[in-house]
Order: C-alpha cells, then sequence, then structure tokens
C-alpha cells in the first residue's frame, strides 16, 4: 500500500466505481451523492499514500452507507407485518403514565409540552449522530488503527443487527400513530416530526433534507439512532479519551431522550437500541479474541494502513 497504485488497481477501483453506480442507479436510481461518494474515494485513493490509506480504512463506514441506502430498493413491509397498535400499546403499558386523567405515553406527553429549549437541545443532538461517530474514527485512525478496526467494525455489526431486526419486526415510529392511527400506509414518506421545529426555529431545512431521503420508514425499532454514541462512548473510555468522555455520555443520553421527545421513537425501540450496541460490542470482542481468522485480518488492515 505504500506505492503507487499500479494499472491492475486502477482498472480494479474503476471497475468497482462504474459497478456501484450501474447498480445504484438500477436498484434505487441515480442520485447526485452517488457521484460525490465515488469521486471522493477515488481522490483520496490517488492523491496520496496518506489519503489512499484514509480511505481504504473508512471503507467500512462506505459499505454501511450503501446497505443503509440500498434498503430503499426492498422495504422492509414487503417481507414482515408492520407492527403498528401492538407496539404503541405495549409502550403505554410499560412506560405510559396518567396526564389530565388519561393514560398516555412519554411521546404523546411531549408533544403537549414541547418547548423551545428543547426543540434545539434535541435538534444539536440528533445532528451529532453523524459526525461525532466520524470524526472519533477518524481521529482513532491516525492514534491507534487497532482500535479504530474494532470502533468501526463494531459500529458495522451494530447495524447488520439492528437492519436484520428491521425486516424481522417492522415498526412504526410514534409520529407515524400521531398522523395516521393505526391503519398500514405502504409508502408512507419519511417526516421530521418534532426535529421540524428545529428546522423552524432557525429558519433551514436541515431535517426535512435528511428526513425524505429516510430508506425505511418502518424502522423504528430498535433505535440505531441510541446505539451509535453508546459505541463511541464504550470506545472512547477504553482508549482513555479523558474529558471528552464525558461529552460522548452527555450526547448518549442527549440523543436517547431526544429520540422520545422528537416522536421519532418508543422508549421501547430506544432501549432496543441500546441492547443493539451492547450485543454487537459484546460479539465483536468475543470474536477478536477467539477467533483466529479475524486476528489475522485486523492485523493485516492495520498494517495496510500503517
Amino acid at each position: 500500500m505504500a506505492n503507487r497504485p499500479n494499472i491492475k488497481h486502477i482498472a480494479n477501483i474503476v471497475a468497482i466505481a462504474i459497478a456501484y453506480l450501474l447498480l445504484s442507479a438500477f436498484l434505487i436510481g441515480y442520485k447526485m451523492e452517488q457521484l460525490v461518494l465515488v469521486c471522493l474515494f477515488m481522490g483520496c485513493y490517488f492523491i496520496s499514500n496518506i489519503t489512499r490509506k484514509f480511505i481504504l480504512g473508512f471503507s467500512v463506514f462506505i459499505i454501511f452507507w450503501i446497505v443503509f441506502d440500498y434498503m430503499k430498493a426492498f422495504p422492509n413491509y414487503h417481507y414482515s407485518h408492520v407492527h403498528l397498535e401492538q407496539l404503541y400499546n405495549a409502550e403505554k403499558s410499560l412506560f405510559g403514565f396518567e396526564h389530565n386523567g388519561i393514560r398516555i405515553t412519554p411521546n404523546e406527553y411531549w408533544l403537549q409540552q414541547h418547548t423551545k429549549f428543547l426543540d434545539v437541545l434535541s435538534g444539536i443532538c440528533y445532528l451529532s449522530w453523524v459526525p461525532v461517530p466520524l470524526v472519533f474514527a477518524g481521529v482513532l485512525f491516525f492514534r491507534d488503527k487497532k482500535q479504530f478496526f474494532y470502533f468501526s467494525l463494531t459500529f458495522l455489526l451494530v447495524n447488520l443487527i439492528g437492519f436484520t431486526i428491521y425486516y424481522i419486526y417492522p415498526a412504526a415510529p410514534p409520529w407515524y400513530v400521531e398522523q395516521y392511527g393505526f391503519a398500514f400506509h405502504a409508502g408512507t414518506p419519511g417526516n421530521t416530526a418534532g426535529l421540524a421545529r428545529f428546522d423552524s426555529h432557525f429558519n433551514v431545512s436541515i431535517f426535512k433534507g435528511l428526513y425524505e431521503k429516510s430508506s425505511n420508514v418502518f424502522a423504528a425499532m430498535p433505535s440505531l439512532h441510541s446505539s451509535y454514541p453508546l459505541i463511541v462512548l464504550f470506545y472512547g473510555i477504553q482508549v482513555k479519551a479523558g474529558k471528552w468522555n464525558l461529552l460522548f455520555a452527555l450526547l448518549t443520553c442527549g440523543i436517547w431522550f431526544s429520540a422520545v421527545y422528537t416522536s421519532h421513537h418508543y422508549v421501547l425501540d430506544v432501549l432496543a437500541g441500546i441492547c443493539c450496541a451492547i450485543v454487537g460490542i459484546m460479539v465483536f470482542r468475543l470474536l477478536a479474541t477467539r477467533s483466529r481468522a479475524l486476528k489475522k485480518w485486523l492485523d493485516r488492515a492495520v498494517a495496510a494502513v500503517s
């Protein structure tokens, strides 16, 4: 990896890029971000030895994004019954409480009691779920490549666990029930729900743009948004990130609260996301210590980008 890519490497990269664009166009239609991703990867690959190692290391996150994006071509409600009333009733039974003489869910309470401060705080917390894991991974890449691969592969594993559950147990988010009740409507577009208030306060369309591209509305259980900061916090503790871990802990709690406050998830979804993170962390670390094949692959991967 230390030398310039040869003709064979160049041909392989170009072939993969073309194949990705063609497959994407076939499955979900061409989008500008697909070309941006290809240009970013190829640019980093060819600019320098350092950027080449960096983008190859970050290929784990690229794989995650492609899998997530391609889920649009395979809506989970085509494969399993979507849970609407069942999940809502379970939430109300386990976490509901009396308010003004009526038993309501935490989502329904915050729908009535939202404030500008909490709107802004929730928006900030929710915006952090992408940059914080990526920046943390970038720091690990340059400081501790072994932990970088541990973190990135755990991140990928947790997502694969979550994606699998999406297809086994399709579930509607709280905002869907608030708007449509318990009637199932296939192809319902993504919705910003409570995060629309953040956009409104600042006269922007940040969350509107993000949720219009949602891969699947009926993928509320588990809340992977709740998984990501917990993975960051765990590995922050592992690498002794010091005071940064306090920020990671605050963001973790903030995202958990925001998921419920903005009606994107039930408390049950958040708890399921936490469980996904814990299971993913435990399974990966168990494999990393007991699987010789994985150990060898990790050693090669670390050597390749060092």
